[in-house]
């Protein structure tokens, strides 16, 4: 009588976890879904901002960003997570702009070190040819050319043709929905960061 309760407790509390994260993806799609709707220029400047839970004017932007706005809505703060973890583990992210130690302005606002703060969560996916693979709620980074690197969240909205789902992203026209999941060279693919992680 005990195995089965314990059974049933732990198939319960799968089925809650996976309700929770199924929501959480829900709610970020949702929210990138929301930032389509606001009017923002492409401006990759430096801004020094707040700490935590800044941000660039509103009206302002880059793709990175609209992964953080989008999980503002979800009551996670990229901006303090990626600092933290970056302030302990330096030696873990990239070395690309010389730095030698932490900026709060600018470190959530790279897409290599969003990359390796979600692999470092746990969060990394394969990357596949499949667009079935793709769900909404899921971050997916792209090489654009040379050292060009690009973000962007999948929502539950599909292409004309039913077979992918669409992406939210800010490539210079604005937080935009488009169909543009393989048109370039995928790098990265992440499941939804979890407030708990």
């Amino acid at each position: 009588m005990k195995i089965y309760s314990c059974i049933i407790v732990f198939l319960v509390g799968l089925n809650t976890s996976f309700s929770q994260s199924e929501t959480q993806s829900i709610m970020l799609s949702n929210a990138a879904l929301v930032l389509t709707k606001q009017h923002v220029t492409y401006d990759p400047s430096y801004f020094a901002i707040p700490y935590p839970n800044g941000d660039v004017p509103a009206d302002k932007g880059v793709c990175t960003d609209v992964v953080i706005r989008a999980y503002r809505a979800l009551d996670i703060d990229l901006q303090k997570a990626v600092h933290e973890d970056m302030q302990a583990n330096f030696k873990s992210y990239p070395k690309l702009w010389g730095l030698k130690r932490t900026d709060k302005n600018i470190d959530h606002r790279r897409v290599p070190n969003l990359m390796t703060f979600f692999k470092r969560k746990g969060l990394e996916k394969p990357i596949t040819k499949v667009a079935s693979h793709y769900k909404p709620g899921d971050v997916v980074c792209w090489n654009l050319g040379g050292a060009t690197t690009h973000i962007g969240v999948v929502v539950d909205k599909k292409s004309a043709d039913g077979k992918r789902n669409l992406i939210v992203h800010n490539i210079g026209s604005g937080q935009v929905l488009e169909d543009c999941l393989f048109t370039f060279k995928i790098i990265g693919h992440y499941s939804t960061l979890n407030r708990a992680k």
